[in-house]
């Protein structure tokens, strides 16, 4: 699910991004906060860091330490993205195996469709393995998945969310696309 929240975050600038006046600019300050959050992508409250919308406020900047670093403390909102259980949603195919697939969900790398959650289809193996429905839909490499999020756990260590799928209900499985190479009648 996507959010719009609130966040506060102190932006240290370093002594070199000064001007001559020993003033910072808000494009520094804003290209530091940028890189912080790319750097820590993630936070298990609020999900994936997508884009920052809009800033509220960019406090006095506070001398670190005898280097001339400073602190800005900056208030700002941030779409985010957070997978919840009982959410639908779509993912692409990234690997089979005969115990299930690896999907990748917007920024989710590891959402997991065990071929316990896939009643209706069977693994079949080869080159190119892929998991086949009794109506004859293909789950292969790259197709788009429409699934039911069973659960969601928080990985602190890569600050991922990884996610348990099922395709199991009504209207799940393969989505057919524009330009897809189906039958057209």
């Amino acid at each position: 699910m996507f959010f719009e929240v609130e966040l506060q975050r102190d932006v240290k600038i370093h002594a070199r991004n000064l001007n001559k006046n020993g003033l910072v600019s808000r494009r520094s300050i804003l290209a530091c906060l940028l890189k912080d959050l790319f750097n820590e992508k993630a936070s298990e409250d609020h999900g994936y860091f997508l884009a920052v919308t809009s800033l509220k406020s960019i406090g006095k900047g506070d001398i670190m330490d005898d280097s001339g670093n400073m602190v800005f403390t900056v208030v700002f909102t941030c779409r985010t993205f957070k997978p919840f259980k009982g959410e639908v949603l779509q993912g692409v195919v990234r690997y089979i195996s005969q115990h299930g697939v690896f999907l990748r969900c917007g920024p989710v790398r590891n959402a997991f469709l065990s071929a316990w959650k896939m009643s209706n289809y069977q693994y079949v193996p080869g080159a190119k393995p892929v998991f086949l429905s009794n109506e004859l839909s293909k789950i292969q490499k790259d197709v788009v998945v429409c699934f039911l999020v069973l659960a969601v756990r928080w990985i602190n260590a890569s600050r991922d969310f990884e996610m348990l799928a099922s395709v199991d209900s009504d209207s799940l499985g393969p989505v057919s696309l524009p330009g897809s190479d189906e039958l057209d009648l």
